[in-house]
């Protein structure tokens, strides 16, 4: 049966994926068949014998700019068996959210391509991309942790990935509101203690109180100004 989703990265750092997925939902969810994930040595493509995948850019400036003919040749052997979209990760793209990590799930696969130095040439974005994407406005040292970011968020939305689908359903950004605050046992820590409400057993009541701290978290984020308790 194959994979419910297949993850292709392309990075000159194929190493650094293994430990990140090595546990948690995404590696039992590999080991589960339901995701697979395999990360390219972009320098397996290289055509010299120090496997440079880079160099300066024209015009001038600082920097390295990665090379369009180990990227072309990468994403043209992935594509032979991932029909997903190729996404570029970069700083200007479309900002990675909750509802895009639901219309990536849907997809059979992804081929996460990561940039590194100044950036990827032109003509790897106007020939084989089919989407560019930014997981925030700040500055990383590559696509890496982007892609892992992704590869994370869109496990998580495939179907029998995660055991309770109740917990999906509850999950911050599942709908239009940021999760409630969560408790668990001792009811008293350091003087912190739980709502009385959770400890009520009303469970109706629970629920309205959930619903209301939800909506004051996610007024509270969009800076406007909070109800009242």
């Amino acid at each position: 049966m194959p994979p419910a989703i297949r993850f292709d990265v392309v990075t000159v750092f194929p190493e650094i994926f293994g430990p990140v997925f090595a546990a948690g939902v995404v590696g039992r969810a590999m080991a589960r068949g339901l995701v697979q994930l395999e990360a390219h040595d972009l320098r397996r493509y290289a055509h010299d014998r120090h496997r440079q995948v880079d160099d300066v850019p024209y015009g001038g400036g600082p920097g390295m700019v990665l090379k369009p003919e180990p990227l072309f040749e990468a994403i043209e052997e992935i594509k032979a068996h991932n029909s997903g979209p190729v996404i570029l990760l970069e700083p200007w793209g479309e900002r990675f959210d909750q509802g895009l990590a639901r219309e990536l799930a849907g997809e059979p696969g992804l081929v996460l391509v990561c940039g590194r130095y100044e950036g990827i040439d032109d003509r790897v974005r106007q020939a084989q991309a089919d989407r560019e994407v930014s997981i925030g406005d700040y500055v990383l040292s590559g696509g890496e942790l982007a892609a892992m970011v992704i590869i994370d968020a869109v496990s998580r939305l495939v179907p029998g990935v995660l055991g309770d689908e109740e917990s999906l359903a509850g999950d911050s950004f599942a709908g239009d509101e940021l999760g409630h605050p969560q408790y668990t046992r001792p009811a008293e820590y350091r003087g912190l203690r739980v709502p009385e409400v959770l400890l009520s057993g009303n469970h109706k009541e629970i629920e309205a109180w959930r619903r209301a701290q939800a909506r004051r978290r996610t007024l509270a984020r969009a800076g406007a100004p909070r109800p009242e308790r």
